[in-house]
């Protein structure tokens, strides 16, 4: 996908990203722009699943105050967000608000 900084053209090929300006392109192999040293490390796959159960944890909280009439469905009105927004983020880390599954996978 082209993309535009300060009047550059950057677009990407196959292995590469390409810089043009003014007309002239120079290619830059992603290998020595991109290293595997450069990627932050600490998060493993196994925690990725546990994102999503962290997320499905939060929707048994949040009902569970709502069923027992600590929160209302409102609560979040104060701080500019409503539940429909929280239940789409929940829904956007992989959790689901409806059934929520608190098995880490």
């Amino acid at each position: 996908m082209p993309g535009v900084i300060m009047g550059t053209q950057v677009t990407t090929e196959p292995g590469f990203l390409v810089v043009e300006i003014d007309g002239k392109k120079t290619q830059f192999p992603i290998s020595t722009v991109l290293r595997a040293a450069d990627i932050p490390t600490g998060l493993t796959y196994a925690q990725v699943g546990a994102i999503k159960t962290l997320a499905n944890m939060v929707v048994i909280l949040i009902r569970t105050l709502i069923a027992k009439n600590v929160l209302d469905e409102d609560f979040l009105e104060d701080g500019e967000y409503d539940l429909s927004a929280l239940i789409q983020s929940i829904e956007d880390m992989g959790g689901d608000y409806t059934e929520p599954d608190i098995t880490v996978t």
